[in-house]
C-alpha cells in the first residue's frame, strides 16, 4: 500500500509507554505516531524499539514526533516536525547522508505557515486545532472547520491531517471538511475503551 493512501482515517499517537494501549490503536490506525512530550531521548528510544516492529506487523506508517536523528535510527516512515523543531530541509539532508527514506510531516496553525510548508515539500501537514484542545500547555488559536477546509484547499494536493480537540462526534465534520485524516488524542487514548473509541473515529473517513 502506497504511503498516501495509508495516511486516511484515523491517525494515533502513542503518548505513553502502554503496549496494550498501542495494540488497540492500531486494529484501526493506518498511521501511528510516537509523541511523549515529558519522555527522555532514551525512553522514547526504548518506546521505539517496540512500537516500529508492532506498526509493521500491523501495517501502519510509524512516525516519530519531533527527532529526525531518532526517526532515522530506528527506520521510522517519517518524522513530524513542529514549527520549532527543525525543518523539511534538514530532515532530508539528514535522511540523505544516510540513505535512507523518510517522509517529513508538518504541523501548521495558520495559512502562511501552510503556504510555507508546502513549498518546502513537506510530504504531509497536520492542521489546527481545529477544536479546543486540552493536550497542550499553550496551544495555538483554534482555527475551526472553515480554517480547516480553507488549509485543504491551499495545501492541496499535500494531504492535511487535521489536529485538535476531536472527538468520535466531530470527525464526521472534518471528514467533511477534506482532511485526508483525523489524529485524536485524548478522546481515544483516554478512553474506556481506547479500541472501541478508535473505532468510532476510523469509521466516519
Amino acid at each position: 500500500m502506497e504511503w498516501h493512501t495509508q495516511l486516511r482515517g484515523y491517525y494515533a499517537v502513542v503518548d505513553r509507554d502502554d503496549p496494550a494501549l498501542a495494540a488497540a490503536l492500531l486494529d484501526h490506525a493506518r498511521v501511528v505516531q510516537l509523541r511523549i512530550k515529558s519522555a527522555s531521548l532514551d525512553t522514547l528510544a526504548g518506546v521505539a524499539a517496540w512500537l516500529g516492529p508492532l506498526s509493521r506487523e500491523r501495517g501502519s506508517l510509524f512516525v516519530i514526533n519531533d527527532h529526525i536523528e531518532l526517526a532515522l535510527a530506528c527506520g521510522a516512515d517519517a518524522v513530524h516536525l513542529g514549527q520549532d523543531d527543525g525543518s523539511v530541509a534538514e530532515a532530508r539532508q539528514a535522511a540523505d547522508a544516510r540513505g535512507q527514506s523518510l517522509l517529513v510531516g508538518v504541523s501548521t496553525h495558520t495559512p502562511a505557515q501552510v503556504a510555507a510548508a508546502v513549498a518546502a515539500g513537506a510530504d504531509y501537514l497536520g492542521f489546527g486545532p481545529v477544536f479546543a484542545t486540552g493536550t497542550k500547555a499553550n496551544p495555538d488559536p483554534v482555527v475551526g472547520l472553515a480554517g480547516l477546509a480553507e488549509a485543504v484547499r491551499f495545501a492541496a494536493p499535500v494531504p492535511v491531517v487535521a489536529i485538535g480537540g476531536i472527538t468520535a462526534l466531530t470527525a464526521a465534520q472534518v471528514a467533511r471538511a477534506g482532511a485526508h485524516a483525523a489524529c485524536v488524542i485524548a478522546a481515544v487514548n483516554r478512553a474506556a475503551s481506547p479500541r472501541a473509541a478508535a473505532a468510532a473515529i476510523a469509521g466516519v473517513f
